[in-house]
């Protein structure tokens, strides 16, 4: 196997972001305690752990489904555009929704992504991103709830890659490059 030509320092911990996690469900469930049954829909790829262990924690009557939206490819910065590559199975209408992402940076996913579901008329639509990266941000647009705040540093683990790699990280880590690359 081919050498990183980076290095990954932890930067949140497996433990941390489970505790954060734990609280997080705590103030969903207030939200939604009156649902019938909640859409969550989780932001491929980046967010297949966090929706994994969310959805663990939240004593709810739950649907999960899964929508994947690009805007990376394998750089470690946005192209500023939004194709959704897998659409959701079942319609939203009228129906409480929780859009899951890993990470909001620019904004532009998110902002795609939230008024795309939103021409579909959901009875409620919320979200929550694991990270958020505000510094960056180019749209007006902003989770319902966060997990953790981070500076602009390009991180990797627990869901989140570079160039398909180090998802299985069980922490979120920042990459330093080691060769100029990135």
């Amino acid at each position: 196997m081919a050498k990183r030509p980076y290095v990954i320092d932890e930067m949140i911990s497996a433990k941390t972001i489970a505790a954060r996690i734990e609280g997080l469900s705590h103030e969903i469930r207030a939200q939604f305690g009156d649902t019938d049954k909640l859409v969550v829909v989780g932001l491929l790829r980046g967010s297949f752990v966090f929706i994994a262990d969310l959805v663990r924690e939240l004593d709810l009557p739950i649907e999960v489904d899964f929508l994947e939206a690009s805007s990376y490819g394998d750089s470690t910065e946005s192209s500023r555009e939004v194709r959704i590559l897998k659409d959701l199975r079942s319609p939203v209408e009228g129906r409480d929704v929780l859009v899951v992402e890993d990470i909001v940076d620019t904004g532009h996913t998110m902002h795609h992504v939230l008024n795309l579901l939103a021409s579909r008329g959901p009875a409620r639509l919320k979200s929550i991103a694991l990270l958020d990266k505000p510094s960056r941000r180019e749209v007006d647009c902003r989770a319902d709830w966060i997990g953790f705040e981070i500076p602009d540093e390009f991180v990797v683990g627990y869901g989140i890659d570079y160039a398909q790699r180090d998802r299985n990280l069980p922490f979120i880590g920042k990459v330093r490059f080691t060769d100029g690359a990135g």
